[in-house]
């Protein structure tokens, strides 16, 4: 495999950056006074993704590579960067043999990260023994979660481990670690959409959006 030459490659949305009015796209009816603005369209989140698989299938040449979506926040990225490595597949001389794993990992009580990590879900890891793993995440915050589950990973001896998020947020309490693969750079903001949530709520909205003061009351868990 070819070492990536894309790490430092993101879009990255300013902390100034007013985003988009609602306004001007399609937002279900049952979130319209949850939201604060549209952070990053679907459009060009799809853009976006088609690059990172063009990047991927780049680096791994004909290397075959255990795909390992992290669930749940991950599994709309990880099916749409997966469909963009399979069309490229279909259309290159060299390709690049996928299979597919899963995870499941619980970091988060309402906005808050806290600070452990636990595998509820998903097979052995000892699958992953000898391969080339591509972690795909929807979005690294502090960083501690992700070297939690990296520690697990490299445990189990695979062959090389990359890692691919969506987004990396920007944050005071970063670690300093960065993925392989980034689409987006963004505020130290909470975000939804794109099948990313809040207490599982806001995986059916299309866009990356903030969530508004409101909208964290309305869904926060009941204790």
């Amino acid at each position: 495999m070819q070492e990536s030459t894309t790490k430092g490659n993101y879009i990255k949305v300013e902390d100034d950056n007013p985003g988009y009015k609602m306004d001007y796209f399609c937002i279900p009816k049952h979130y319209e006074e949850d939201l604060k603005r549209v952070l990053v369209p679907a459009g060009l989140v799809a853009d976006r993704v088609e690059r990172l698989a063009r990047d991927i299938v780049q680096d791994f040449q004909e290397e075959p590579i255990v795909a390992l979506c992290v669930l749940k926040g991950g599994y709309k990225f990880f099916t749409d960067l997966l469909d963009r490595i399979k069309q490229l597949n279909s259309h290159r001389n060299k390709s690049v043999p996928l299979a597919v794993d899963f995870i499941r990992l619980k970091s988060y009580v309402d906005d808050q990260s806290s600070g452990q990590i636990e595998v509820i879900g998903g097979d052995s890891l000892e699958n992953l023994k000898g391969k080339n793993v591509l972690v795909v995440e929807d979005i690294i915050d502090t960083g501690n979660t992700m070297l939690k589950l990296l520690s697990l990973l490299k445990a189990v001896e695979p062959k090389t481990i990359k890692v691919a998020s969506l987004l990396v947020k920007r944050t005071p309490k970063s670690v300093g670690y960065r993925p392989d693969y980034t689409g987006f750079e963004i505020p130290d903001i909470f975000i939804v959409g794109y099948a990313l949530d809040y207490n599982e709520y806001f995986r059916d909205l299309n866009h990356i959006c903030e969530i508004n003061e409101a909208g964290k009351v309305k869904y926060a868990t009941k204790s």
